[in-house]
């Protein structure tokens, strides 16, 4: 099998048949997998077992019968080049996504699953912008992927489509899916998809053959929200999808930001609806930086709210971070020399750049990035 899980010693069938059994869903897939802490063993219950767990009967069933015709297409999906089946018992599996209230279980991959770990930002908004919404969300995505942000939207018309554009021309992007991997909705993003696959991330919770339905796209949503460190609205009627990823952000304990616009522009009440509930008016991209830096460092390394003078130090970070802080100077240096003197991908370095800028250790200037701080570098002396 060409495709694979993040870790070879998972079995992508277990995780298969059980995810894809009939009404299992995210939360009853948790409640089994806390019990029983693995697929195979989940398949080897009793139904007294399952039953004293709360599984409905119809759902005991699907899993007592192990329909491996049920999970056919998706092994044929995995099979082929650059097609991933990510796990919630993977290491590699998102922690902020990790943290939402019924994660997804199974996550279907095209791409470079490496973007994953990149500090993301949720870029949504109405799928019939003005053109200065669609100007906006090209221009806030491709400056904020630039700045090391992956960007993260679910692939619909409009702002998402422009989200996506800007973020690979900046750098790089994850669509959400709402459907099936192998079936790209809207029909007319199939380029944009293709160009996302082969530079970004493609990722959906739904197996193979999926086609778009309504109740999909509420569940993608909680997925886009869930990655992110934040999300910004850019256009949305009161009606908008927009906003219940929104308040599916704020729920998550993440920030909500949004553009303001004109009274005028029906486009833009749900937005301004979002800042009197208390969403971050921004007018820049550098807005966002800013307000996501204190909340970013300490997802990065959770002990900084604790033991800020120790904890927030480089000489605590792991070795990628050594080496990136050696090949710095107090003299600009570009991202493209910092990738061949360090040998890190331009991924990561732009990642760690990003959270060494927004805790005052580098600084950025037109010739590249350059130290700030002694402290940065006096450990290497002696």
């Amino acid at each position: 099998m060409d495709g694979t899980t993040g870790t070879s010693s998972q079995d992508p069938e277990a995780w298969l048949l059980v995810g894809l059994a009939s009404g299992i869903g995210s939360r009853y897939f948790q409640r089994l997998l806390n019990h029983f802490g693995e697929p195979q063993s989940i398949l080897s219950a009793t139904r007294t077992e399952l039953a004293e767990l709360g599984i409905p009967n119809p759902a005991i069933d699907a899993l007592l019968a192990q329909d491996r015709s049920r999970i056919k297409a998706s092994l044929e999906w995995l099979a082929e080049p650059n097609h991933q089946l990510l796990t919630l018992n993977d290491k590699d599996y998102p922690t902020l996504l990790r943290q939402i209230d019924a994660p997804p279980p199974l996550l279907f991959l095209i791409g470079d699953k490496q973007l994953l770990h990149m500090p993301q930002l949720a870029v949504v908004g109405s799928r019939n912008p003005t053109a200065t919404g669609l100007e906006n969300a090209h221009e806030f995505a491709r400056s904020l992927a630039a700045t090391g942000f992956c960007i993260t939207s679910g692939l619909a018309q409009g702002i998402d489509g422009a989200a996506h554009s800007g973020a690979l021309k900046g750098g790089s992007t994850i669509a959400v899916m709402g459907t099936g991997a192998d079936r790209i909705y809207p029909g007319s993003h199939k380029r944009l998809a293709h160009q996302i696959a082969d530079q970004s991330l493609l990722i959906t919770e739904f197996p193979p053959g999926t086609q778009a339905r309504a109740e999909n796209f509420p569940r993608r949503n909680r997925i886009i929200s869930g990655l992110a460190l934040g999300t910004l609205v850019v256009e949305a009627t009161l009606q908008s999808g927009s906003l219940i990823t929104a308040r599916l952000s704020s729920e998550q304990g993440r920030e909500v930001f949004a553009i303001p616009g004109s009274i005028h522009n029906p486009q833009a009440r749900g937005c301004h609806a979002l800042i009197r509930q208390g969403a971050k008016l921004v007018e820049s991209a550098q807005d966002i930086v800013e307000e996501l830096g204190a909340l970013f460092a300490t997802l990065e390394n959770p002990t900084d709210a604790e033991t800020p003078a120790e904890g927030s130090d480089i000489m605590q970070r792991d070795a990628d971070y050594q080496r990136l802080v050696q090949a710095l100077g107090y003299d600009p240096v570009s991202v493209d020399e910092l990738i061949t003197r360090t040998g890190l991908t331009a991924e990561a370095v732009s990642s760690m750049l990003l959270l060494l800028e927004l805790e005052g250790h580098v600084s950025s200037a037109p010739g590249g990035y350059y130290c700030r701080t002694d402290r940065l570098t006096s450990r290497h002396s002696g």
